[in-house]
């Protein structure tokens, strides 16, 4: 179950995407689809090492003036 939505709807769903792009679209479809969870997931890890670096340089300046 995909967001809720079982077989028969997810069914549906593909058969509406097959007759709305046609079959000679979905390769490129699919592609551009996976290109851009790619990237997403890679903005979302940098975003998250930009995080833990930003986290590090806080927590050092604090420890920095905490020792003053």
């Amino acid at each position: 179950m995909i967001l809720g939505a079982g077989g028969p709807e997810i069914l549906i769903i593909l058969v509406v995407v097959l007759i709305i792009f046609g079959p000679k679209n979905l390769p490129k479809l699919g592609s551009a689809l996976g290109k851009t969870v790619k990237n997403v997931r890679e903005g979302m890890e940098g975003e998250e090492e930009e995080d833990e670096e930003n986290g590090d340089a806080e927590s050092a300046k604090k420890d920095t003036k905490e020792s003053e």
